[in-house]
């Protein structure tokens, strides 16, 4: 009984966490116009979940990698991806041309929404336990991805120079296309060590809402 308690309470410690991070991350950022468009998918993330939690809640599998996409956003907005002190200390340590925190970033960007794609589909839609799941889970991924490479292009038609720390190329012509396949390649591995886990956890959570529907008609 208080695993299951601690179970069923971690999705909130992990929003309140994020919460409390996301104010520690606004201040003193290195550029405030980078952090705003960092951090703006865990500013509307939090309130999006703690709004959904009662009649959708997620697997305590994807809440948890919901808040290490966030920090991962969160430490990219305060410090911008080209001057995170990991990249630069993981850049010495393997001798290393740049800062490739960004390249985390968009490695996350595919693994992540993989699995919260995958959750819906498998809930909301006739595709589970299907072969063309993977398949369109990982497409999903790709289009985000695509669209958030999008959203860097407008930016910086906007903004000109102010959007540079934003793009965090750091001269590589080829960022765009970088970004685009790691993000695939976080989908694909995303879906190879976390589909059976993710299975066992949505069975569970389904048959728990099934049974507390029967008990409650």
């Amino acid at each position: 009984m208080a695993d299951s308690t601690a179970v069923r309470r971690e999705p909130l410690v992990l929003l309140a966490i994020a919460g409390v991070l996301l104010v520690v991350s606004g201040i003193g950022p290195v550029d405030r116009l980078t952090w705003v468009l960092e951090v703006a998918p865990v500013a509307i993330g939090i309130p999006l979940l703690l709004a959904t939690r009662a009649r959708w809640p997620l697997t305590i599998l994807l809440y948890r990698l919901l808040f290490l996409h966030a920090c991962i956003l969160m430490l990219g907005g305060h410090y911008t991806y080209a001057q995170v002190p990991l990249g630069f200390w993981v850049q010495d340590w393997l001798d290393l041309s740049r800062n490739h925190y960004d390249r985390l970033g968009h490695f996350v960007q595919g693994f992540v929404p993989a699995i919260l794609m995958r959750e819906i589909l498998w809930r909301a839609s006739p595709l589970r336990g299907s072969y063309w799941l993977p398949f369109l889970v990982v497409c999903f991924s790709l289009a985000f991805s695509a669209f958030y490479e999008f959203i860097e292009w407008w930016g910086a038609l906007i903004m000109g120079a102010a959007a540079d720390a934003f793009l965090a190329t750091q001269g590589d012509p080829w960022d765009t296309q970088w970004d685009m396949f790691l993000a695939m390649c976080g989908a694909i591995t995303a879906i190879v060590l976390l589909s059976r886990a993710h299975d066992r956890q949505l069975e569970d959570l389904t048959g728990r809402r099934s049974g507390q529907a029967r008990s409650i008609h």
